[in-house]
């Protein structure tokens, strides 16, 4: 009780901080979009013949930043960090007590791309200038400039890409940031002419591909607008337990204008929530894991939604889903069974509390199940379950479990591998995945429930949805992990009709079909839950063409396409105990209507 009430007054004290804070934060976001506006217009980038600016490959590209003297460069590589990882390094700490820029050569050994952050005094030093021509014979290389702009000369004969600004700012370094990895555009001509190099009006011309990370009145708003009814209506949540923990993503046009952490990790006020927390998706893993690997291998000619599943699952020819089409399971209009409770039928010779080469499949903490038990045990279960009516729409997680193993066949992958190999690590998405506990450390995930059905303890880092834990963690229906911003990426990416970041992921053609209408039974696309006409789900306000999904965890992701609008808002409802109340308060619903009202959009008929 008095924890409750501690949390109570926390979250009165920090509501009423940020309502105040948020008002004279417009006054402040109106300064930084004149500083950056003026970076934009004086920030130059030179030698881009070969189009290394901005950074296309992120997959294989392992990329370190090295600071030589600029006052802001934690602001640079915090901002670099939103794209992909970016190791960080300092000059500095290898020009004094014996040690040098050689030393510094050998620590990039294993980086193919260096960022290099340099002022008008560091090109004066020729030791710069020798590690510069050492790292070009095997690395690329991009030079962040700040200073007068007769620096420029100095670089003589190294030819490598230079993105140029006069002036050392929080902003001007923010957006050169940015540019590196295409979330700005560069547009400004040289000032005046420097060398017969560089002549006045010299400067090459980049697009916007990726994401854009700025403020509200970048896109017309005022913050408070938006951040004082989504504050009120998340600590209403938080003190009224229907979760302990929340971040909130909004991503209008191409830019990310809001992204806040609310609460701590549990009840306890102990661990505060970080924008970059990962939590569990559940259900989004439908429509951010399986349906991406569908749709790729419907573009590759290798699945054909109007096939049925038993050409690509040879057990199924055995049973009465042998004539299922592909288009019924991905509409979920395949007559599969709601769910099946496998923990029901759990024996005591399926499991043990020790891992061993009999017991491999690890489910939990001290968890784990016996060698094959999904191939035989579970998915005998869902090929000779009941089917039903296959003319009528029933959401079902076993269409996922069979979508997972029908891109298995066709890719001669496991789906967590196929899906960081040809999504999450070319967008640059850094915390989505699988398992994540082999990738990060607890203090990052967000935790779920204290499982009663089979585990007994906290579940933190392993799957809330007890079937795909059964399954090792890995399913089609759940099981993925993501931070907000790597679900915005990915999203945007389908937003932009299939293309991110100067590579085209799908077809545009492809994405309009999967998440347009498909159903005379519903209104969902294929994978994707869209918005009910004549109903406030997701809201009220959004458009006919929003898609998006849901998660048992309390995750929701949304898209406007007519509103170029992406609402993220991740939860951990389940913890400790499952709430009802994210629903019963209408919390998702209110905050997506407030962000429409801050744009001023009518509601929809």
């Amino acid at each position: 009780m008095k924890i409750k009430i501690l949390i109570s007054t926390l979250l009165l004290i920090q509501a009423a901080a940020v309502s105040t804070y948020a008002q004279k934060q417009h006054q402040v976001n109106e300064q930084l979009l004149k500083d950056s506006k003026k970076a934009e217009q004086s920030t130059v980038l030179l030698n881009n013949v070969s189009g290394t600016v901005p950074i296309v490959n992120l997959a294989s590209n392992k990329i370190a930043s090295v600071n030589f003297g600029i006052k802001h460069s934690a602001v640079l590589d915090s901002m670099m960090n939103n794209y992909t990882v970016v190791k960080s390094f300092t000059a500095s700490a290898y020009q004094s007590g014996g040690n040098t820029l050689a030393n510094l050569s050998y620590d990039l050994k294993f980086y193919n791309t260096l960022i290099l952050e340099v002022n008008g005094t560091a090109l004066n030093d020729a030791k710069l200038m020798e590690f510069i021509a050492d790292n070009l014979k095997s690395k690329t290389i991009i030079m962040a400039a700040f200073g007068d702009v007769d620096m420029i000369g100095k670089l003589k004969m190294l030819k490598v890409p230079l993105i140029w600004t006069a002036k050392e700012s929080a902003a001007s370094v923010n957006y050169i940031a940015q540019a590196i990895f295409g979330g700005r555009p560069l547009t400004a001509k040289l000032p005046s002419t420097v060398s017969s190099e560089y002549r006045k009006g010299a400067g090459f011309t980049t697009q916007t591909t990726r994401l854009s990370f700025t403020v509200p009145e970048e896109v017309g708003i005022d913050v408070a607008t938006l951040r004082n009814p989504i504050d009120s209506i998340v600590h209403e949540a938080i003190t009224k337990r229907a979760t302990p923990s929340a971040v909130v993503m909004v991503i209008k046009d191409g830019k990310v204008i809001f992204d806040q952490a609310y609460g701590y990790h549990t009840y306890e006020p102990i661990t505060p929530t970080q924008p970059t927390d990962i939590y569990d998706l559940a259900s989004i893993t439908k429509t951010t894991a399986t349906t991406p690997s569908v749709m790729r291998l419907v573009e590759q000619g290798k699945l054909k939604l109007d096939t049925t599943i038993s050409a690509y699952i040879p057990k199924a020819r055995e049973t009465d889903k042998k004539n299922i089409l592909v288009r019924q399971v991905m509409l979920h209009q395949a007559g599969f069974t709601p769910f099946i409770p496998f923990y029901k039928s759990i024996k005591p010779d399926d499991f043990s509390r020790d891992s061993s080469a009999a017991y491999p499949v690890k489910a939990g903490e001290r968890y784990f199940f016996r060698k094959d038990y999904f191939k035989e045990v579970m998915w005998p279960k869902m090929l000779n379950s009941p089917l039903n009516d296959t003319s009528k729409y029933v959401y079902s997680d076993l269409s996922m479990y069979f979508m997972r193993e029908i891109v298995e066949g066709l890719s001669n992958q496991y789906l967590e591998d196929y899906v960081q190999e040809n999504f999450y690590r070319p967008l640059g998405m850094q915390t989505a995945g699988y398992l994540p506990l082999y990738r990060f450390g607890k203090e990052r995930i967000i935790p779920t429930e204290v499982d009663t059905l089979y585990r007994d303890t906290l579940l933190l880092g392993y799957v809330h949805d007890p079937g795909a834990a059964m399954a090792g963690g890995v399913s089609g229906h759940a099981g993925l992990f993501s931070s907000a911003t790597d679900l915005g990426i990915y999203y945007q990416m389908l937003l932009n009709g299939g293309s991110y970041g100067g590579k085209q992921y799908f077809k545009p053609e492809t994405v309009k079909e999967f998440t347009a209408k498909q159903s005379d039974k519903s209104n969902r696309g294929y994978g994707f839950d869209r918005k009910r006409p004549n109903s406030s789900y997701p809201s009220a306000y959004a458009s006919l063409n929003t898609f998006g999904h849901t998660g048992y965890t309390g995750t929701r992701v949304w898209v406007d396409q007519d509103q170029k609008l992406i609402f993220i808002l991740l939860t951990n409802r389940v913890h400790p105990v499952t709430s009802p109340l994210l629903s019963d308060l209408a919390i998702t619903q209110r905050i997506f209507d407030a962000i429409y009202k801050a744009f001023h959009v009518n509601k929809k008929q």
